[in-house]
């Protein structure tokens, strides 16, 4: 690595880390350009020296936020074996921290980052590939896969193996739960909707496990 790449590498982090400390002391409504650039003493035009885009740098900064997430969806699919049963574990988790993080979870698997934001992931992990370490290979796919329907198709991969349901089928599944998720998840982060957290979240997962249950049965 030559000088200029280790000089890139250390101004993405202090922008991050500043933007990380910005979301935790005031909220991430509150994170605009010129306080990120304050709080890590340059001036807001150098942001846009290595950041394309205001949402890039908020999705590295949120992704840092989903630890607690990415420790509590491994630790449970791993607890179960039954692959109906583990598709239900990934949404449960997902779901609840969704709905209890709603500014994180929309910056990071819903917002517009323009072209190839798969590409942020690469360089997430570049810059902090400690974080890589904490998430079990086996999971990673699920884990790590900014793209919903990609997660849901992996996280449906037992489901299709055991014959439970076609592939058709699994993707007409995860189309629909995504749907669920996505409509009562714009609700609440925009204010739309009277439940609260945990309430959208109870529903969410009623609607999801009559999808299935109802997919599964008639498959049969």
């Amino acid at each position: 690595m030559d000088n200029r790449e280790i000089k890139r590498r250390r101004m993405w982090t202090y922008f991050i880390d500043a933007t990380e400390e910005l979301i935790k002391t005031e909220g991430i409504q509150q994170v605009t350009i010129r306080n990120v650039a304050e709080r890590a003493g340059y001036n807001s035009a150098t942001i846009y020296n290595y950041f394309n885009e205001f949402s890039h740098l908020l999705f590295f900064a949120s992704f840092k936020f989903l630890k607690p997430y990415q420790v509590k969806v491994g630790s449970e699919m791993n607890k179960v074996d039954d692959p109906v049963q583990k598709y239900i574990v990934a949404w449960q988790c997902f779901s609840e921290y969704s709905y209890n993080n709603p500014d994180i979870f929309n910056a990071v698997f819903l917002m517009d980052l323009g072209d190839h934001p798969e590409n942020l992931l690469v360089h997430y992990y570049e810059l902090y590939p400690a974080d890589l370490l904490e998430v079990p290979e086996s999971l990673q796919p699920i884990i790590l896969d900014r793209n919903l329907s990609t997660r849901g198709r992996f996280a449906l991969s037992g489901i299709v193996k055991s014959g439970l349901l076609t592939e058709e089928k699994a993707e007409e599944l995860n189309e629909l739960t995504n749907l669920v998720w996505q409509g009562m998840f714009s609700n609440l982060l925009n204010n739309r909707t009277l439940y609260s957290p945990k309430e959208a979240h109870e529903r969410t997962m009623k609607y999801i496990k009559t999808i299935i249950n109802s997919m599964i049965n008639n498959n049969n």
